[in-house]
Protein backbone atom coordinates (compact mmCIF):
# COMPACT_ATOMS: atom_id res chain seq x y z
CA UNK A 1 0.00 0.00 0.00
CA UNK A 2 1.46 3.11 -1.36
CA UNK A 3 1.31 7.08 -0.09
CA UNK A 4 2.75 9.80 -1.98
CA UNK A 5 4.37 12.79 0.23
CA UNK A 6 6.27 15.79 -0.30
CA UNK A 7 9.24 16.69 2.07
CA UNK A 8 8.31 20.56 3.32
CA UNK A 9 10.14 23.07 4.86
CA UNK A 10 7.00 25.29 6.18
CA UNK A 11 7.33 24.78 10.17
CA UNK A 12 5.39 26.09 13.04
CA UNK A 13 2.48 28.34 13.02
CA UNK A 14 3.00 28.53 9.16
CA UNK A 15 1.53 24.98 9.04
CA UNK A 16 -2.00 26.16 9.32
CA UNK A 17 -1.56 27.63 5.77
CA UNK A 18 -0.72 23.79 4.17
CA UNK A 19 -4.18 23.00 5.88
CA UNK A 20 -6.01 25.40 4.03
CA UNK A 21 -4.65 23.29 0.91
CA UNK A 22 -5.74 20.09 2.19
CA UNK A 23 -2.20 19.02 2.83
CA UNK A 24 -1.61 17.63 6.31
CA UNK A 25 1.70 17.97 8.22
CA UNK A 26 3.58 15.06 8.92
CA UNK A 27 6.85 13.94 10.86
CA UNK A 28 8.97 11.12 9.61
CA UNK A 29 11.46 9.23 12.05
CA UNK A 30 12.75 6.04 13.12
CA UNK A 31 16.21 4.28 14.37
CA UNK A 32 18.78 5.36 12.74
CA UNK A 33 17.87 8.08 10.76
CA UNK A 34 17.37 11.66 10.57
CA UNK A 35 13.62 13.17 11.50
CA UNK A 36 12.22 14.41 8.28
CA UNK A 37 9.20 16.95 7.97
CA UNK A 38 6.31 16.22 5.05
CA UNK A 39 2.98 16.90 3.86
CA UNK A 40 0.37 14.83 3.00
CA UNK A 41 -2.61 15.07 0.68
CA UNK A 42 -5.24 14.84 3.14
CA UNK A 43 -7.69 12.87 1.05
CA UNK A 44 -5.44 10.38 -0.13
CA UNK A 45 -4.49 9.39 3.55
CA UNK A 46 -7.82 9.38 4.76
CA UNK A 47 -8.20 6.06 2.57
CA UNK A 48 -5.08 4.84 3.33
CA UNK A 49 -5.36 5.02 7.11
CA UNK A 50 -9.24 3.57 6.93
CA UNK A 51 -7.27 0.60 5.40
CA UNK A 52 -3.88 -0.02 6.99
CA UNK A 53 -4.97 1.78 10.47
CA UNK A 54 -1.73 1.95 12.69
CA UNK A 55 -0.56 -1.57 12.87
CA UNK A 56 0.00 -2.06 8.88
CA UNK A 57 2.99 -1.36 7.32
CA UNK A 58 2.70 1.15 3.97
CA UNK A 59 5.24 2.96 1.80
CA UNK A 60 5.94 6.52 1.92
CA UNK A 61 6.85 7.06 -1.76
CA UNK A 62 8.90 10.51 -1.62
CA UNK A 63 11.72 11.78 -3.79
CA UNK A 64 12.33 8.78 -5.89
CA UNK A 65 12.19 6.04 -3.39
CA UNK A 66 9.43 4.06 -1.28
CA UNK A 67 9.94 3.50 2.35
CA UNK A 68 8.08 1.21 4.71
CA UNK A 69 6.31 2.62 7.64
CA UNK A 70 3.60 2.49 10.70
CA UNK A 71 1.13 4.92 10.68
CA UNK A 72 2.04 5.81 14.43
CA UNK A 73 -0.26 8.53 15.46
CA UNK A 74 -2.68 10.75 14.03
CA UNK A 75 -3.98 13.91 15.78
CA UNK A 76 -7.55 15.39 15.14
CA UNK A 77 -8.77 18.80 15.72
CA UNK A 78 -11.14 18.18 19.03
CA UNK A 79 -14.14 20.30 17.33
CA UNK A 80 -13.71 19.43 13.59
CA UNK A 81 -12.17 16.41 14.27
CA UNK A 82 -10.07 16.79 11.25
CA UNK A 83 -6.56 15.13 10.88
CA UNK A 84 -3.82 17.86 11.64
CA UNK A 85 -0.69 16.42 12.26
CA UNK A 86 0.68 12.63 11.60
CA UNK A 87 3.49 10.81 12.88
CA UNK A 88 5.16 8.21 10.63
CA UNK A 89 7.19 5.70 12.17
CA UNK A 90 10.06 3.77 10.06
CA UNK A 91 10.40 0.54 9.68
CA UNK A 92 13.27 -2.24 8.88
CA UNK A 93 11.90 -5.42 7.57
CA UNK A 94 14.19 -7.38 9.18
CA UNK A 95 14.11 -5.89 12.64
CA UNK A 96 10.88 -7.27 15.27
CA UNK A 97 9.03 -3.89 16.08
CA UNK A 98 6.34 -3.54 19.51
CA UNK A 99 3.46 -2.01 18.64
CA UNK A 100 -0.20 -2.28 19.71
CA UNK A 101 -3.02 -3.93 16.89
CA UNK A 102 -6.65 -3.39 17.39
CA UNK A 103 -9.00 -6.48 18.69
CA UNK A 104 -11.87 -6.84 16.29
CA UNK A 105 -15.01 -8.38 17.89
CA UNK A 106 -17.02 -10.64 15.96
CA UNK A 107 -20.33 -12.64 16.62
CA UNK A 108 -22.72 -12.30 19.07
CA UNK A 109 -22.93 -14.19 22.02
CA UNK A 110 -25.56 -16.24 23.18
CA UNK A 111 -25.60 -15.19 26.90
CA UNK A 112 -26.12 -11.94 25.57
CA UNK A 113 -29.05 -13.15 23.00
CA UNK A 114 -31.02 -15.74 24.86
CA UNK A 115 -30.15 -14.82 28.92
CA UNK A 116 -30.23 -11.65 28.71
CA UNK A 117 -26.59 -11.13 29.70
CA UNK A 118 -24.46 -8.06 29.75
CA UNK A 119 -21.05 -7.74 27.51
CA UNK A 120 -18.22 -6.25 29.26
CA UNK A 121 -15.02 -5.00 26.88
CA UNK A 122 -12.01 -4.67 28.97
CA UNK A 123 -9.54 -4.18 26.34
CA UNK A 124 -9.90 -2.81 22.54
CA UNK A 125 -5.93 -4.06 21.89
CA UNK A 126 -3.28 -5.75 22.08
CA UNK A 127 0.55 -4.97 22.71
CA UNK A 128 2.48 -7.52 20.10
CA UNK A 129 6.07 -7.64 18.52
CA UNK A 130 6.53 -8.84 15.04
CA UNK A 131 8.57 -8.56 12.28
CA UNK A 132 6.92 -5.29 9.92
CA UNK A 133 5.35 -7.62 6.97
CA UNK A 134 3.94 -10.41 9.91
CA UNK A 135 1.47 -7.37 11.84
CA UNK A 136 -2.00 -8.34 11.53
CA UNK A 137 -4.03 -5.56 10.68
CA UNK A 138 -6.55 -6.77 13.82
CA UNK A 139 -6.86 -10.01 16.10
CA UNK A 140 -10.40 -11.56 16.18
CA UNK A 141 -12.38 -11.83 19.91
CA UNK A 142 -15.26 -14.62 18.57
CA UNK A 143 -18.35 -13.79 20.77
CA UNK A 144 -20.22 -16.86 19.95
CA UNK A 145 -18.26 -18.71 22.29
CA UNK A 146 -19.87 -16.92 25.24
CA UNK A 147 -22.84 -19.06 26.06
CA UNK A 148 -23.39 -18.66 29.40
CA UNK A 149 -23.50 -15.93 32.33
CA UNK A 150 -20.09 -15.45 34.22
CA UNK A 151 -17.89 -17.17 31.12
CA UNK A 152 -14.56 -14.92 29.75
CA UNK A 153 -12.75 -15.05 26.51
CA UNK A 154 -9.07 -14.93 27.67
CA UNK A 155 -5.69 -13.29 25.57
CA UNK A 156 -4.99 -17.33 25.78
CA UNK A 157 -7.78 -18.21 23.50
CA UNK A 158 -7.32 -15.77 20.81
CA UNK A 159 -5.68 -17.49 17.31
CA UNK A 160 -2.28 -16.05 17.31
CA UNK A 161 -0.71 -15.34 13.26
CA UNK A 162 2.76 -17.31 13.28
CA UNK A 163 5.39 -15.25 14.26
CA UNK A 164 3.78 -12.88 16.46
CA UNK A 165 4.63 -12.25 19.93
CA UNK A 166 1.71 -11.48 22.50
CA UNK A 167 3.24 -9.08 25.49
CA UNK A 168 0.12 -9.15 27.34
CA UNK A 169 -0.34 -12.06 30.40
CA UNK A 170 -2.44 -15.11 28.67
CA UNK A 171 -4.78 -15.22 31.53
CA UNK A 172 -5.85 -11.50 30.85
CA UNK A 173 -9.51 -11.18 30.36
CA UNK A 174 -10.31 -9.51 27.25
CA UNK A 175 -14.43 -10.02 27.38
CA UNK A 176 -16.72 -11.19 30.02
CA UNK A 177 -20.78 -11.74 30.35
CA UNK A 178 -22.18 -10.44 33.46
CA UNK A 179 -25.39 -10.54 34.53
CA UNK A 180 -27.84 -7.71 34.03
CA UNK A 181 -28.06 -5.20 36.94
CA UNK A 182 -31.37 -6.10 38.72
CA UNK A 183 -33.92 -2.96 39.57
CA UNK A 184 -33.73 -1.79 42.98
CA UNK A 185 -36.84 -0.67 44.83
CA UNK A 186 -36.43 2.94 45.47
CA UNK A 187 -37.48 3.31 49.36
CA UNK A 188 -39.60 7.03 49.98
CA UNK A 189 -36.49 8.57 52.33
CA UNK A 190 -38.37 9.64 55.59
CA UNK A 191 -38.42 13.27 56.74
CA UNK A 192 -38.90 15.29 59.81
CA UNK A 193 -42.56 16.04 59.07
CA UNK A 194 -43.05 11.85 58.48
CA UNK A 195 -42.03 11.75 62.33
CA UNK A 196 -43.75 14.27 63.60
CA UNK A 197 -46.87 13.55 62.01
CA UNK A 198 -46.81 9.61 62.79
CA UNK A 199 -45.95 10.67 66.53
CA UNK A 200 -49.30 12.30 66.25
CA UNK A 201 -51.25 9.85 65.03
CA UNK A 202 -49.96 7.37 68.15
CA UNK A 203 -51.12 9.75 70.87
CA UNK A 204 -54.28 10.33 69.53
CA UNK A 205 -54.17 6.61 69.18
CA UNK A 206 -53.34 6.32 72.99
CA UNK A 207 -55.86 9.23 74.25
CA UNK A 208 -58.72 6.95 72.33
CA UNK A 209 -56.93 4.03 74.25
CA UNK A 210 -57.58 6.00 77.54
CA UNK A 211 -61.09 6.99 77.19
CA UNK A 212 -62.37 3.49 76.29
CA UNK A 213 -61.16 2.56 79.49
CA UNK A 214 -61.99 5.08 81.61
CA UNK A 215 -65.69 4.39 80.02
CA UNK A 216 -65.75 0.64 80.95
Amino acid sequence: MDLTVQTREILGRKVAALRKENLIPAELYGHGIENIHLSVPAKEFSKVFKEAGESTIINLDFENKKLPVLIYEVSTDPLSDKIIHIDFYAVKMDEKITTSVPLEFIGISPAVKEKQGVLIKSMQALEIKALPADLPHNLEVELDKLSEIGMSIYVRDLKIPKGVEILVEPETAIATIIEQAKEEVEEKPISVEDVKVEGEEKKEEEKEEEKSVEKK
